[in-house]
């Protein structure tokens, strides 16, 4: 595992009309949520992210069919696959990460916990490893 990273299971309530699931600020989700995105449409073989956030804590979660979440933490890759809508995947900040693998008609959603800020992200895979290795210190 890389520390911080974990697998959130999100309330279920069961209904013969069809299941609800849901999350909310600081409940669910160690962080109170400042912008939410969602991936789709995503062509075959096509892969998101391939970057690491400076400040930015994410929740993603798999609405409908399944991708993979490849997180690394400058010394090790871990793959986590989404492929239920009742939890999710909490990734801290200054950790890589890419989203691959997805299925025809797939939805992920992701929340953060800063709105959007071009200057929060990393996008040089060396840039990230050296970044991290002075956080460490």
């Amino acid at each position: 595992m890389i520390k911080g990273v974990k697998i959130i299971d999100l309330p279920k309530i069961k209904d013969s009309r069809g299941n609800l699931s849901f999350f909310e600020n600081s409940n669910q989700i160690p962080f109170d949520i400042k912008r939410t995105y969602w991936i789709y449409d995503v062509p075959g073989g096509e892969i998101r992210g391939s970057h690491a956030f400076k400040e930015s804590h994410e929740f993603i979660v798999a609405l409908s069919g399944s991708f993979d979440v490849v997180l690394h933490d400058g010394e090790k890759e871990v793959k986590f696959n989404l492929n239920r809508s009742y939890y999710g995947l909490y990734v801290p900040n200054l950790l890589w990460r890419r989203v691959e693998n997805f299925s025809t008609n797939s939805l992920a959603l992701i929340v953060s916990s800063i709105p959007y800020n071009s200057n929060d992200y990393i996008r040089d895979f060396d840039e990230y490893k050296k970044l991290k290795n002075e956080n460490e210190k």
